[in-house]
């Protein structure tokens, strides 16, 4: 097993304390929004000691069935197939969706074919692969994720007197399906139809009006009036009135499956991934937008958040089984001293959060402090912690 480095992600929505406390390290002022634990080939993670190191993607390359184990090299191509990141946001990311493994492969060789070279800032496909996701709240965590009814659209919008509500409200009422949905999004965030930069302001001193006079849906309103306020005339503030508001304590998960369409709001959280850096954004952002490649990737399906319950596993740990067969997530709080077995036997990342413990495989051990991570390879096979605090586990099922 060997130490690995984070590789630190300075978005403007990151927090200036969240991470840099997290890790251990001291705050210089910059946001950090994202820490990468991982060998995804736009920034993969430094590891070993000072003087042999090398990075994740290199040492997965040299030899993945030592490091892999022989079933995860054969089912994914001899590449790690998730990735950890911690992410703090300050304040809210970007509307988006992550494709399904057929549509990555299609849009990547479209944009391949096109000439956008992978580092171009209007690249959205930056590789073959899917991106489904975990969520894992360190701290409060507030979401938009998924369609809402549209029944219950219609009921937020009620007597909001405003042309792009009636619209809106038309729309679902008329049509209550998937379609209905996808029209009253189209309409939100495509070129041609989408709401003025002043009607979206509108919109927000409308909403913030209603929260602050008693509202029937204070979250929804909460949401619009917020990303209104950070984002001025972005029309995707305005989506919010579509999709499930979702609020995660610490210590509680939500899956977010290819297609669906989300936006984090504010929290701490870990969030392991299957191994893409593929996003589609649609508005709420800086970043390159592509509506049109969203609005072909996204399930407009109405349906709840996938909440994930821990299952318990020797004793100590809590696993999160995600339904996909790239990653699960298992958290391990140490409080007695004793020594207490981990999940999995494959390629895994182990990173400390709090306390100090000593993990210990069967080729070594290594000693991990707050803030402190090792990737550990399948060769090194049944893992046992000892020591005090809580760790999170990436592996593969």
């Amino acid at each position: 097993m060997r130490a690995i480095d984070p590789v630190l992600q300075h978005y403007a929505w990151g927090s200036t304390t969240a991470i840099p406390e997290t890790l251990g390290v001291v705050p210089d002022g910059t946001p950090v929004a994202e820490a990468w634990y991982g060998a995804h080939g736009s920034a993969p993670s430094p590891v070993g000691p000072e003087g042999a190191r090398t990075t994740l993607d290199r040492l997965v390359a040299e030899d993945p069935h030592r490091v892999l184990g022989d079933d995860v090299a054969v089912r994914f191509g001899g590449r790690l197939p998730y990735l950890l990141k911690v992410i703090a946001a300050a304040a809210p990311l970007s509307l988006q969706v992550h494709p399904t493994v057929e549509q990555a492969r299609a849009g990547y060789a479209a944009e391949e074919e096109r000439g956008i070279a992978l580092h171009d800032p209007r690249r959205s496909y930056k590789d073959r692969n899917h991106k489904p996701e975990l969520v894992y709240a360190l701290s409060h965590f507030e979401a938009l994720v998924g369609f809402r009814a549209a029944r219950r659209t219609a009921e937020i919008l009620q007597g909001v007197d405003h042309p792009v509500a009636q619209r809106l409200r038309d729309v679902v009422t008329a049509d209550p399906t998937a379609e209905g949905v996808r029209a009253a999004f189209s309409e939100l965030v495509a070129e041609g139809t989408r709401p003025s930069p002043e009607e979206v302001d509108e919109l927000g001193e409308i909403f913030a009006r209603r929260l602050r006079d008693g509202s029937p849906a204070p979250r929804t309103d909460r949401a619009v009036a917020t990303l209104a306020q950070a984002y001025p005339g972005d029309p995707g503030a305005v989506t919010a009135l579509l999709l499930n508001p979702v609020t995660l304590r610490p210590g509680e998960a939500c899956f977010v499956p290819a297609g669906a369409v989300h936006a984090y709001m504010q929290g701490v959280a870990i969030e392991v991934m299957a191994n893409s850096d593929n996003v589609l954004r649609a508005g709420l952002t800086p970043k390159h937008v592509d509506v049109a490649e969203l609005l072909r990737t996204v399930d407009c399906v109405a349906a709840p958040p996938i909440r994930i319950a821990p299952e318990r596993s020797f004793d100590a740990t809590e696993v999160f089984y995600a339904p996909v067969d790239d990653f699960e997530l298992s958290v391990t709080r140490l409080t007695d001293g004793r020594p207490a077995r981990l999940p999995g036997v494959g390629p895994r990342i182990v990173l400390c959060l709090e306390g100090a413990s000593s993990l210990r495989g069967e080729h070594g051990h290594h000693e991990l402090a707050s803030g402190q991570a090792v990737f550990v390879p399948a060769e090194d096979g049944p893992l046992v912690v000892q020591g005090f605090g809580r760790l999170v586990q990436a592996s593969v099922p």
